[in-house]
C-alpha cells in the first residue's frame, strides 16, 4: 500500500497517483466551541487521528491512498453564540463541490470524504450524490463515529463502553473521552455539568426518525449535549480503536468495490 499526501507532491507525481487508480481522501472538520474543556479544533482533530491511523493500518493492502489536507471549516452557526468559525451550507456544499471537481479534472475517479463533525454530515452526503451526477468515476461519504468495529474487544472489565444514547454527542462524554485518548495534552479542566431542563429536541426527538430544531436550543444548553465528567483515557483508547477498525473497513470495501472504475 502507498499512502501520498496531496500537499507533498508534484503535479507530475499527483498525475501518476491518479492515473495509478489510487482513492482520493477528504478529510473535514470544524472550527466550533467545545466547551470550556475541549478545544475548538476537537473535530478536525479527531477526524485526523482517525484516519491517519487507518490508513496505517492498511500497509499490507495493495491498495493506494492519496490523503488531502484537512478541510477544517465546516458548517457550525449553531455554535456561533459562543465561538466558532463557520461556512454557510451553500458555502461548504460550493466548496465540496469544487474539491471534487478538481479530483475528477486532475483524473481522479475514486474518491471519498471522511466527516468529523455532525453538523456537516447531510452536506457532505450531499456533495457526493451531486457529484456522480456531473462526473464520472464514484464518490463516497461517511462520518468517522458511525464505523465502530463490532469485532473489537470490550474493555478490561468485558463491559462493552459504547454508549449509543450519548454518541457522537457534542463536547460530553464521547468526545472527551476520545480527545484523552488522542490529544490528552489538549483537555482543560472539567467543570460541574448540569442536565438541561427539558433535554434539547436536537438530541431527544419527540418521536423517532423526526429532526427537531429550536431556535435557540444550543445556547439555552450551554453547548454541551452530556456530562464529560465520566470520560477517561481508557474508555477512549477503546472507542478510538473501535473507530479505526470501522474506518480501515469501510475503506477498504469501498476500494474493492470500485476498483474496476479505475483508470
Amino acid at each position: 500500500m502507498t499512502v501520498r499526501h496531496l500537499a507533498e507532491l508534484t503535479r507530475g507525481q499527483t498525475r501518476a497517483a491518479a492515473a495509478d487508480g489510487s482513492v482520493a481522501v477528504l478529510p473535514v472538520g470544524s472550527l466550533e466551541q467545545h466547551a470550556d474543556h475541549l478545544p475548538l479544533g476537537t473535530d478536525h482533530l479527531l477526524v485526523d487521528t482517525v484516519l491517519d491511523r487507518a490508513l496505517a493500518t492498511l500497509q499490507a493492502e495493495p491498495s493506494d491512498w492519496l490523503r488531502l489536507p484537512t478541510l477544517t471549516y465546516g458548517h457550525s452557526p449553531h455554535h456561533l453564540f459562543a465561538a466558532a468559525v463557520t461556512l454557510r451550507p451553500s458555502t461548504l456544499a460550493a466548496v465540496l463541490a469544487d474539491i471534487l471537481a478538481s479530483l475528477s479534472e486532475t483524473g481522479f475517479q475514486r474518491m471519498i470524504i471522511v466527516n468529523g463533525h455532525g453538523g456537516n454530515d447531510e452536506l457532505i452526503r450531499l456533495a457526493v450524490k451531486s457529484h456522480a451526477l456531473q462526473h464520472d468515476g464514484v464518490a463516497a461519504a461517511c462520518s468517522y463515529w458511525t464505523l465502530a468495529d463490532d469485532e473489537s474487544p470490550d474493555d478490561a472489565t468485558g463491559v462493552d463502553a459504547e454508549r449509543p444514547e450519548r454518541t457522537p454527542g457534542h463536547a460530553g462524554w464521547f468526545e472527551t473521552s476520545l480527545m484523552l485518548a488522542a490529544r490528552p495534552e489538549l483537555v482543560g479542566e472539567i467543570g460541574d455539568y448540569r442536565p438541561s431542563d427539558p433535554p434539547p429536541l436536537f438530541d431527544r426527538s419527540p418521536y423517532p426518525s423526526v429532526t427537531v430544531e429550536r431556535h435557540g436550543e444550543w445556547a439555552r444548553v450551554g453547548g454541551i449535549t452530556d456530562d464529560p465528567r465520566d470520560a477517561d483515557r481508557e474508555t477512549g483508547d477503546l472507542l478510538l480503536t473501535r473507530r479505526v477498525a470501522g474506518l480501515r473497513a469501510a475503506l477498504l470495501a469501498f476500494d474493492r468495490a470500485t476498483a474496476t472504475t479505475a483508470i
